[in-house]
């Protein structure tokens, strides 16, 4: 698959160039323009279970896929929020785990799936308990709220983000969901609440904005605030 990242920063699209039979998958909606010879489908990837579970994740129930059927064409995606794309080719080595609303589209020979937390991270992290798991090879397309920032975390030491900035990390990385500070009344007070301590090797992706932060500010705007 040849692509480009157009218009990189806070409105970019990935513009995928298909040869003919050749299949993309993305987000329900992520569609912005296709050529004639592309067929635009629906599709439930791992059954009724895996698609409750992702909508549990925070995506959508259907997969659109795109596929070049009659000819080779060109394909235009975009994410429903500002921020950075990013593109992250896999080799197998690794799994990649991607908070919710982060995943845009992939090469068909990824499967998209739903990883389930423990309790504690679950509970604690605000995303829930389930956070998408993306396994295979191929090409597969983040976005963010937000530019991207990649984290290197040197092996043995330990970074800690706050969660809403969370865009993915690779599955080998640990993790742990704790308070911001030593006490709960601090550690909401400073407007933290909880963070994830993840401990190296590895590279953790992520974004420069809060939207849930956005959402708190905007609703000041907003007669009656809601």
């Amino acid at each position: 698959m040849k692509y480009d990242i157009l218009y990189q920063g806070a409105f970019p699209v990935v513009q995928a160039k298909l040869d003919q039979k050749e299949t993309l998958k993305a987000e329900a909606n992520a569609m912005v323009a296709m050529s004639s010879t592309i067929d635009l489908d629906g599709k439930l990837e791992g059954g009724l279970l895996g698609g409750f579970t992702r909508m549990l994740s925070g995506e959508k129930f259907f997969f659109q896929t795109l596929n070049a059927r009659r000819g080779p064409g060109e394909v235009v995606l975009a994410p429903s929020t500002p921020g950075d794309i990013i593109d992250i080719d896999l080799d197998g080595s690794y799994d990649l785990i991607v908070q919710k609303d982060g995943f845009l589209a992939g090469s068909d020979t990824l499967n998209v799936s739903s990883k389930m937390q423990n309790l504690a991270q679950g509970i604690l992290s605000g995303e829930g308990f389930f956070i998408l798991k993306i396994e295979g090879t191929g090409t597969v397309f983040l976005s963010a709220y937000g530019a991207i920032h990649s984290l290197n975390v040197p092996e043995g030491e330990e970074m800690v983000v706050d969660n809403s900035h969370l865009v993915a990390w690779p599955d080998y990385m640990d993790y742990k969901i704790e308070k911001a500070s030593s006490g709960w009344i601090s550690s909401f007070t400073s407007g933290e609440g909880l963070v994830c301590r993840f401990r190296g090797p590895g590279i953790v992706l992520i974004q420069t904005r809060n939207p849930k932060g956005f959402g708190e500010w905007i609703k000041q705007f907003i007669p009656g605030g809601k």
